[in-house]
C-alpha cells in the first residue's frame, strides 16, 4: 500500500520570474516548477570517513567533509545512481532504467575500475536487475528474466546460477509483486562475506491467481498486462531459501521446516565470512524467526523468535551485527519500538533503551564509542530527531536539531554527518555537522523557495490536538486563510491518509499536496488533517488497536474530528469535505457513507473499497484472511454501506493501477448505482496508482479544485 502519494511537479523548461504571476499560489505555478526545491542527490560516505560522494549533472562528485569543498569528479558522465565495491576500487554505474513496479526496474550498468580505468559493461550492455558486487569486488551478481547470474569482472565470463526462471511462474533472487510492494524491496539474494556463496529466495508463483489489466494505448485492440497478484485469502508464492556455492557450482535447498517459513521478508550478511541471516514469518506476520545459515555446510540455526499479539512490522525489520557478531534488533515488545542487544548465539543481553518514544530509523554503529546512531521521537511524536545511543548505558545524546523532521547521512567513521532538516514552515536544509552535532556549514537551503511562497502569502500550519471518543488526544494540523477572522464561519476541507503506522501530522515540510492546500486556504477554506487511531509514532497500543477491524476506528476518529471542528465557532458544520488517496481514498469513501451526516463532500483517489480485493501481505497483517475474519472485511467496506451515501462524491482511479486495482472503484460504483446514488467518476486511461504523466496531474488537480469550489 502506498504510504504517501505526493503532488509532484511536472518538469517544464520555462523559467518564471516572480513578477509573472499575481501574488498568490496557483495551479499553474505549482506545475510549472516555480516552487521546486533544491536538494543533494546520492550522498554516500567514502571509506576514509573524510570525504563523501554525490550525484551531479556532470558525474559522481567528491567532497571533503572538513572543508565541504569539492575536489573533483570520481567519474565523469551522467548517471542515475552508483555503488562502490567494498574496497572502493570499482564503481557500479547505472546509465539508464525502465521502471517495472514500485521498486523494480530494468537497468543498464557499467563497472569502472578506478585504478586501471577499465570499463566493463554488465551482461554485455543488456538490461539487468538488482546488480550487487561480491565482497571483494571481483564479481557482480544480477538477475535477467527471473534467473540469477554472476559476471567475473576480470575475465568477463558470465555464469548462470539458475535456469528455471519463467515469467509469471518461477523467480530467482527477485521478489514477486506482493513481496516487492509490501516488504519494500525487489532483491532477495545476498553474497556471504567470503564471496564464495550466495543465498537466494526462489519464488514459485505458478499457483498464484493472475490479474488481467487492459492497456488501451492507441492500438486498434487493447493489449493486456498480466501478472501474479495474491488477493487476501488466496494462494501466495511458495518460497524456498537456496544456497549456491561458487566453487562447486552447486545449489542446495535450505531446510527451513523447523521454523516459520511462509514468508522470507529479508536477508542480511553478518560479520562472519560464512554466514547469512534470514528473517522468516508466518502468514499472520505475528511470529518471526531470525535464522543463521552456514554457507559452508548449509546448516540452519535459529537466533531468536519475535512474537506479537497483533502483528510485527515485517516490512521494517532492523538488524545490525557488531564486530563480535552480537547484534542489535528492533522490537515493539514493550509498547514502543526500541533496540535490544543479543549475543552472537541469540541470547538477550539487554534492552538498550527504554522510554515512551520510538526509534524510527537506524543509521549504524560506531564500535569505538559503543554508540548506535538512530532517529527517534524523543522530542514528541510530531518531530523526528537524530541521536547517538550508548548501548551500554542506554543514554541518548541529541546530535540533530531538536525540532522538525531530521535525518542523517553519516561518514563511515561517524565523525561527520549531513543533517537533512525541515519544519512545517521551513523547507529542507542540508547542514554538515561533526559527531557532537556542532554545525560546520550549511550545504544547501531552500530560502529562495520559501521567499517565493511567502510573497505568495504562504501560511504556516498550526498544530493542535483533538480528543476522540475514548479520550485519546489526536495530533492534527490546521491551515487557516491568511486574513483569518475568528468571527467568520469557513468551510472545512480535511485531508488524511490514516493507514496503519503512517503519519501525516508531523512538523515537516510538505512540498507536495501541502502547497495545494495552501492554495485552497487562499480561496477561503480552512484545511485540516488529523492522525487518528492506527497511525504511527505514538506507541504500539495506539497503532494496533485496529487489529482485525481495519478501517473501523480510523473512520470513527475522522468523524469525531469533523464533528469537533464543526463545533468550533469559525467552522460552518454544513460545509465539511474530506480527501484522500489510496488508504486515504478508502477513508474518504467511508466518510461519505458511514459519516454521510457529517461530510458534505468527499474525494476518493485510487481507493480500496473492499479489502477482499487487496493483496495478502498487507491486508492479512491487519485483518487476517477473509475466511478467518469475514466480518472484519465486510463491516469496514464502503461498498457494504453504499446505500448511506449523501453529499457530493468524486471517485477517481487509474485504469492500469497495478496496486489498488480499478476493480475496487468499479465494484463501489456498481453498488452506488444500484442504490440510485449520484456521484462523479473520473477514470485515467492506462495510469497506475500514482496517476501521472504528461498533463495528467495538472488536469487531475484542476478537476479536484473545481469540484471543491463548486460544491463546498
Amino acid at each position: 500500500m502506498n504510504k504517501k502519494v505526493l503532488l509532484s511537479a511536472v518538469m517544464l523548461t520555462a523559467v518564471f520570474s516572480q513578477n509573472t504571476f499575481a501574488q498568490e499560489i496557483t495551479l499553474d505555478k505549482i506545475y510549472s516548477g516555480y516552487y521546486r526545491g533544491k536538494g543533494i542527490a546520492g550522498i554516500a560516505s567514502l571509506n576514509d570517513g573524510e570525504n563523501y560522494a554525490t550525484i551531479e549533472k556532470d558525474g559522481i562528485a567528491k567532497y571533503n567533509y572538513k572543508t565541504s569543498q569539492k575536489s573533483g569528479n570520481i567519474v565523469d558522465g551522467s548517471f542515475e545512481s552508483y555503488i562502490f565495491s567494498a574496497d572502493e576500487s570499482k564503481i557500479l554505474l547505472q546509465k539508464e532504467s525502465q521502471d517495472i513496479y514500485r521498486h523494480s526496474f530494468w537497468g543498464k550498468f557499467d563497472v569502472k575500475d578506478l585504478k586501471s580505468n577499465k570499463v566493463t559493461a554488465l551482461n554485455n550492455g543488456n538490461w539487468i536487475q538488482e546488480p550487487k558486487f561480491s565482497p571483494d569486488g571481483s564479481k557482480v551478481a544480477f538477475i535477467v528474466d527471473n534467473n540469477l547470474f554472476y559476471q567475473d569482472l576480470t575475465s568477463g565470463k558470465i555464469t548462470q546460477i539458475t535456469n528455471d526462471g519463467k515469467k509469471n511462474s518461477i523467480i530467482n533472487g527477485l521478489g514477486d509483486w506482493v513481496y516487492e510492494e509490501e516488504f519494500g524491496h525487489a532483491d532477495y539474494y545476498q553474497w556471504n562475506k567470503a564471496g564464495d556463496a550466495i543465498v537466494f529466495v526462489r519464488f514459485d508463483e505458478s499457483k498464484v491467481p493472475e490479474i488481467y489489466i487492459p492497456i488501451y494505448g492507441k492500438s486498434l485492440y487493447p493489449t493486456e498486462m498480466r501478472y501474479k497478484y495474491p488477493k487476501a485469502g488466496e494462494t501466495n508464492s511458495t518460497v524456498t531459501a537456496n544456497l549456491y556455492q561458487l566453487n562447486s557450482a552447486k545449489t542446495t535447498a535450505l531446510n527451513l521446516g523447523s521454523f516459520e517459513n511462509y514468508y522470507i521478508p529479508q536477508l542480511w550478511q553478518t560479520n562472519g565470512k560464512d554466514e547469512i541471516v534470514l528473517a522468516t514469518s508466518n502468514r499472520h506476520h505475528n511470529h518471526v524467526d531470525l535464522l543463521k545459515v552456514d554457507t559452508k555446510s548449509g546448516n540452519v540455526t535459529k537466533l531468536l523468535t519475535e512474537t506479537d499479539n497483533a502483528w510485527i512490522e515485517t516490512d521494517n525489520l532492523t538488524l545490525e551485527f557488531l564486530d563480535d557478531n552480537s547484534f542489535l534488533w528492533a522490537s515493539e515488545r514493550d509498547g514502543y519500538r526500541q533496540l535490544y542487544w543479543y549475543d552472537q548465539a541469540g541470547k538477550l543481553k539487554k534492552q538498550v533503551a527504554k522510554g515512551n518514544w520510538e526509534i524510527t530509523d537506524y543509521y549504524g554503529y560506531n564500535p569505538k564509542t559503543k554508540e548506535a546512531y538512530i532517529q527517534t521521537t524523543e522530542k514528541g511524536s510530531l518531530n523526528k530527531v537524530v541521536s547517538k545511543l550508548n548501548i551500554n548505558s542506554g543514554k541518548t545524546t541529541l546530535v540533530s536539531y531538536p525540532e522538525g523532521n531530521n535525518s542523517a547521512a553519516f561518514s563511515k567513521t561517524f565523525n561527520y554527518f549531513i543533517n537533512t532538516t525541515s519544519t512545517a514552515g521551513t523547507p529542507y536544509r542540508y547542514v554538515l555537522k561533526d559527531a557532537s552535532g556542532k554545525e560546520i556549514k550549511e550545504l544547501q537551503n531552500n530560502n529562495e523557495l520559501l521567499s517565493k511562497l511567502q510573497k505568495d502569502n504562504f501560511v504556516t500550519k498550526e498544530f493542535i490536538t483533538i480528543p476522540n471518543a475514548v479520550g485519546d488526544q489526536l495530533n492534527a494540523w490546521i491551515i487557516k486563510p491568511k486574513n483569518f477572522d475568528p468571527n467568520k464561519k469557513y468551510p472545512l476541507f480535511m485531508f488524511q491518509y490514516s493507514g496503519p503506522g503512517s503519519q501525516q501530522v508531523s512538523n515537516s515540510w510538505d512540498g507536495g499536496n501541502g502547497i495545494w492546500f495552501e492554495m485552497l486556504a487562499q480561496k477561503g477554506y480552512v484545511v485540516a488533517c488529523v492522525d487518528g487511531r492506527g497511525t504511527g509514532y505514538k506507541g504500539a497500543k495506539f497503532k494496533k488497536v485496529i487489529y482485525k477491524q481495519l478501517g473501523k476506528y480510523e473512520i470513527e476518529d475522522q468523524i469525531t474530528a469533523a464533528k469537533w471542528f464543526g463545533n468550533q465557532s469559525y467552522i460552518d458544520k454544513s460545509r465539511i469535505g474530506i480527501f484522500g488517496w489510496s488508504f486515504g481514498g478508502y477513508m474518504s469513501s467511508l466518510a461519505l457513507t458511514k459519516g454521510a451526516d457529517v461530510f458534505k463532500l468527499g474525494i476518493a483517489v485510487a481507493p480500496v473499497t473492499n479489502w477482499r480485493y487487496y493483496d495478502t501481505v498487507y491486508t492479512e497483517k491487519f485483518l487476517q484472511t477473509p475466511q478467518e475474519n469475514p466480518e472484519g472485511y465486510d463491516q469496514n467496506s464502503p461498498t457494504t454501506f453504499a446505500n448511506l451515501l449523501k453529499g457530493k462524491f468524486l471517485l477517481i482511479h487509474g485504469t492500469a493501477d497495478d496496486n489498488v486495482h480499478f476493480q475496487n472503484s468499479m465494484e463501489f460504483s456498481e453498488a452506488l448505482i444500484q442504490n440510485k446514488k449520484q456521484f462523479e467518476f473520473m477514470a485515467y486511461p492506462d495510469k497506475n496508482h500514482g496517476i501521472y504523466g504528461g498533463q495528467t496531474r495538472p488536469q487531475l488537480y484542476e478537476k479536484m479544485t473545481n469540484f471543491i469550489l463548486e460544491n463546498l
